[in-house]
């Protein structure tokens, strides 16, 4: 009698076993039918909301907008205020990113004129890139902006000249129109571009960067430009040494380079005048 009532019980406890192992894997089998049916329908669904964004562009731009919308006022919310681009706006490189020649003259430049190199050496990429289209040496951009406007984008004369390279806005207006007007003046690589745009055309009309810097000063029809020729010319040898390898004080006095109207590579030369911005520059008419 015991015996069989053992029996009987091993085999109820079996049987529960077997039942309970099959009820777990109907559950686990049904669990991943249904994650597998959820995972289709999503990727379904997702197909479907990229076929929609890409036949309606305006559903897909109202939808990025008010995701940026979302996103910024997170920020807002977390730190008071947001300026979303604020980076790309700034006139500013890496000076590692130069080569070690621009990079030289950046900090250089950064030295002698106390501004930030990061900014100077966003100067100095571009007086090289646009000195190489325009076929002007790059180092004599740079000085010239270093003699007019000690690297300040917003320095004004007296007369009315502008910005780093100090042109005379109220004359070249037209040379601003395609870059949205007159305010452009005081973006920094704006006003170099128009500024270089001038330098052409006076070396141009002179024939010389030296009789073409007397244009720019507005002293052509005069017998003396002030001094600001040889300082310009200084100023750009002293550079040239730099971008050479050659090392430069802040304050030893040189004579000035003689060079030609059309674009030479730079090469080394000694130099160095540290001056005043004149008041009158880039007079030449349009």
């Amino acid at each position: 009698m015991t015996r069989t009532l053992n029996f009987s019980l091993h085999q109820c406890m079996a049987d529960f076993r077997n039942s309970s192992r099959n009820v777990l894997n109907d559950i686990a089998a049904g669990f991943l039918q249904i994650s597998h049916n959820g995972f289709a329908m999503l990727g379904l669904t997702l197909v479907f909301v990229m076929i929609t964004l890409t036949a309606r562009p305006d559903l897909r731009e109202a939808g990025e907008v008010r995701l940026m919308a979302l996103l910024l006022a997170r920020q807002e919310a977390s730190i008071g205020f947001t300026e979303p681009g604020a980076v790309d706006r700034a006139t500013a490189a890496n000076p590692k990113d130069l080569p070690s020649k621009q990079a030289a003259v950046a900090f250089w430049l950064s030295k002698k004129y106390a501004v930030a190199p990061e900014p100077l050496s966003a100067l100095v990429a571009h007086a090289f890139e646009i000195g190489e289209k325009s076929k002007l040496d790059p180092t004599l951009i740079l000085a010239i902006m270093a003699i007019e406007s000690g690297f300040n984008p917003f320095a004004q004369s007296p007369v009315g000249a502008q910005g780093l390279m100090q042109v005379m806005t109220g004359i070249h207006h037209d040379k601003y129109a395609h870059f949205g007007g007159r305010m452009a003046a005081f973006d920094p690589v704006t006003n170099l571009r128009v500024g270089v745009k001038v330098l052409q055309e006076c070396i141009s009309r002179a024939g010389s960067i030296e009789g073409g810097l007397k244009f720019y000063v507005g002293a052509a029809n005069l017998d003396d430009d002030g001094g600001y020729t040889s300082k310009v010319l200084a100023e750009h040898g002293r550079l040239l040494a730099v971008f050479a390898g050659k090392r430069q004080p802040f304050d030893t006095p040189a004579e000035p380079m003689t060079i030609p109207a059309s674009y030479q590579s730079p090469a080394p030369a000694e130099s160095p005048l540290k001056s005043e911005p004149v008041a009158k520059v880039a007079l030449l008419g349009n």
